[in-house]
């Protein structure tokens, strides 16, 4: 494939030296990776598993495939330029369509934070009775230290241990219960549509590709500071973040795989339906043991604080990109977005009586704003007038397009069937 000719080049390097010099370049990958794994995955993905078992494990193969694709483009963009997204749109686009672009994904952040913070307090009440909206405010008040007091390398380590746990606590749940995996194997590579199941396969993959996300990801691979002039060092790097989006989306792969696997070999082997993630914590217990539901709830919680660290990052990089500046905690503009994300986000959940349909209305929202930015993105980095000799071009390109159209039909038909329900 062009892309992966165009990354890889034909430089050669011993597969040793290439695995100890890439583990220098993981971290930026990962922190996308949590927004992959968010609440409001976990909610669809036991929805998925409890009614439909193994069958719809294609999905998340398919949008872990089109995730890569447009993750990796929207870091490109960032090695090539040195701009985020939010930058760029701020430089290359009118400056009334780069202010509704850019406007909307604000509150595209908004409502992310939204839906992580309430995943988030849902596991505190899971595990400690704690009420749901100071929950709320007790997760947000840790999430704003976290980022006000911590560098970006330090967060990153952070990250990266709350979705090892994450990931250590699947493997101990899928340890506990019988997985027919030979049905799974097959399931994950044959698309199957049983009857009645469209929405929940709209859900799974309307939300994988989330607008903060792709801004996210623009802004962070900078953090390497890495030297822009030198035409081999971009194609090293481009290199290395290739690896490290291809190693994170396929962790999230497998968390997000484990939560179906799960689902499908407790719920549905024993016909129990599941609609809440409480419910999927209360149902564990006499089915497998107490360990069970505790593990769960306690993997939700560290997905619920790093998804609302990575929303806030991302809501401070879009603001901070409207003033033609890098995301940088200690500048105004910054926090002024850290804060706008958390403080609207919170301000929101004092008003939701029906946690589950706050979730759902957070999904509306990024489902209308999604396109503006998918769209934004490829536009810019179809531009030579951006990217020079780096930008989109041939089967890429295409491909690029193909996958933008298909995520912006499919968030289209989840927000219609959200608004018909």
């Amino acid at each position: 494939m062009n892309v992966l000719k165009r990354i890889w080049g034909p430089e050669k390097t011993k597969p040793r030296m290439m695995a100890v010099e890439f583990l220098k370049y993981v971290g930026p990958g990962l922190l996308v990776t949590v927004g992959f794994i968010d609440p409001g995955n976990w909610a669809s993905n036991v929805s998925a598993g409890a009614q439909y078992g193994y069958t719809l494990l294609w999905v998340v193969s398919l949008s872990t495939f089109m995730l890569i694709f447009l993750q990796h483009n929207a870091a490109h963009l960032g090695i090539a330029t040195g701009f985020c997204l939010s930058e760029a749109a701020t430089g290359f686009l009118p400056k009334p369509v780069s202010r509704i672009v850019l406007g909307s994904a604000v509150l595209a952040s908004v409502s992310t934070a939204l839906a992580e913070i309430l995943g988030g307090a849902i596991a505190l009440r899971m595990l400690f009775h704690i009420p749901l909206r100071l929950g709320s405010v007790m997760l947000t008040v840790f999430v704003l230290w976290m980022l006000l007091s911590n560098s970006y390398r330090k967060i990153e380590r952070w990250i990266i241990g709350f979705v090892s746990i994450i990931g250590l606590s699947f493997i101990a749940e899928i340890a506990m219960v019988k997985v027919d995996w030979p049905v799974a194997a097959v399931s994950w590579v044959t698309p199957t549509i049983p009857q009645g199941a469209i929405f929940i396969i709209m859900s799974i993959l309307g939300a994988v590709v989330m607008p903060h996300n792709l801004f996210l990801h623009s802004e962070i691979i900078q953090s390497r500071q890495w030297n822009l002039e030198e035409p081999t060092v971009i194609k090293r790097q481009l290199r290395f973040e290739f690896m490290d989006t291809l190693f994170s989306m396929l962790i999230g792969l497998a968390i997000n795989s484990a939560m179906i696997l799960l689902a499908a070999a407790t719920f549905f082997k024993n016909g129990v339906m599941v609609t809440e993630l409480e419910q999927a914590v209360d149902l564990l217990k006499p089915l497998l043991n107490n360990a069970a539901s505790i593990i769960f709830a306690v993997a939700l919680l560290f997905a619920g604080v790093a998804s609302s660290v990575t929303a806030g990052m991302a809501g401070g990089s879009i603001f901070a990109g409207m003033f033609k500046e890098p995301y940088d905690i200690r500048d105004k503009h910054t926090k002024w977005g850290v804060g706008t994300t958390f403080i609207g986000a919170l301000v929101l959940i004092f008003f939701i009586t029906d946690p589950f349909k706050g979730l759902l209305m957070s999904q509306m929202l990024l489902s209308i704003q999604l396109p503006f930015t998918v769209f934004t993105q490829l536009y810019l980095t179809s531009s030579r007038k951006v990217m020079g000799d780096y930008a989109n071009h041939g089967v890429e390109k295409l491909m690029l397009w193909l996958i933008a159209i298909v995520v912006a039909v499919l968030n289209g038909i989840l927000l219609f069937s959200v608004l018909k329900g």
